[in-house]
């Protein structure tokens, strides 16, 4: 998926229907010449409603649709007969889309589900007709309610990346150059940080005509959780991979500090992110040779599987895969 295609963040002007007004109309037929109230009930305006679909990836979509206008509810007539209800405007969403309020961000709702439908802004409630208020006192009542105006608010939708494995790590820590070796992505590769500004997809081929998605993400740097460089649009994502690969340098001056950064970030943004499995992956190691790797142990850190492996040399790669297939599967 191209970085020009990948839209993952969306702000829209979304205007509900008005309900339409009740009806005061009084009864009369050929035989009736004052009659009883049978004003009917205006209908509900349309609702702006998002619907999750699982052949979406992007937000793009929408990226230009700024303003989203549900129809009006009509009113009500004699006979007791409603207006009919304003036309719903339904929005198609990937899975994974947050629903949040454009000033306040407070969140509304996920879609988790393909076909998981809620209701974004509600549609202005229909008046009531003259029906309703006839009385002992009253029989003849000659008012009815007006229809509920609608509503303009502005919301944002993000979408959070769903993958199997999720890269984690500093900005050119190798994750665009791996995922280019074991899929058929084609990401953007330079030896400079934020390469990478938008989350890439790719399909990893295993054993057996078997698969798996891998996410190369935007790096992370220290104090991401608040905001600090691409801050939250990086963090969301990871929330809906399944397994975490680290990723490091092997010739990084501490990998067990960097670790632990990494480690931090995650658990300030969201706690729960720490309950994933995860596997630690030291990258560019064909820089080294054996006695080296032996010297790097001790600062290995304890507690999660690791690995050296080199993209360029593709040193250890199908043992990663394997690693990744099993705690995908475990």
């Amino acid at each position: 998926m191209s970085d020009r295609n990948f839209v993952d963040y969306v702000k829209i002007c979304c205007r509900s229907g008005n309900g339409g007004k009740g009806s005061t109309h009084l009864r009369r037929d050929a035989i009736t010449a004052k009659g009883g109230p049978d004003g009917g009930d205006g209908g509900r305006g349309g609702h702006i409603i998002l619907r999750g679909n699982q052949q979406l990836w992007t937000l793009l979509h929408l990226k230009y649709r700024k303003h989203v206008q549900a129809g009006h509810g009509g009113d009500g007539s004699g006979s007791n007969k409603s207006g009919k209800y304003g036309e719903d405007i339904i929005l198609e969403v990937p899975l994974g889309t947050v629903a949040k309020d454009a000033e306040t961000r407070a969140v509304h709702f996920e879609i988790m589900e393909d076909g998981e439908e809620h209701i974004l802004v509600k549609g202005g409630r229909g008046g009531l007709g003259n029906t309703h208020f006839k009385s002992s006192t009253n029989q003849t009542p000659r008012y009815a309610q007006p229809g509920e105006l609608g509503l303009e608010e502005w919301k944002v939708l993000e979408l959070k990346v769903l993958a199997d494995v999720g890269l984690v790590g500093f900005p050119n820590a190798g994750k665009s150059t791996l995922l280019s070796v074991v899929t058929a992505a084609k990401p953007e590769i330079a030896n400079y940080p934020f390469t990478t500004l938008k989350p890439n997809l790719g399909i990893v081929k295993y054993r057996g005509h078997q698969s798996f998605i891998m996410a190369d993400i935007p790096g992370i740097i220290e104090k991401a959780h608040e905001g600090k460089g691409l801050g939250h649009r990086f963090l969301r994502h990871i929330e809906r991979n399944s397994t975490l690969l680290f990723m490091i340098p092997a010739d990084t001056e501490n990998i067990q500090k960097e670790y632990n950064i990494l480690l931090n970030e995650l658990e300030k943004f969201n706690p729960e992110l720490l309950d994933k499995p995860r596997i630690l992956a030291l990258t560019k190691s064909d820089l080294l040779d054996e006695e080296l790797m032996e010297l790097l142990e001790p600062e290995i850190p304890k507690g999660v599987p690791s690995i050296f492996i080199s993209s360029i040399t593709q040193q250890g790669i199908t043992t990663l895969k394997d690693m990744l297939w099993q705690q995908i599967n475990s």
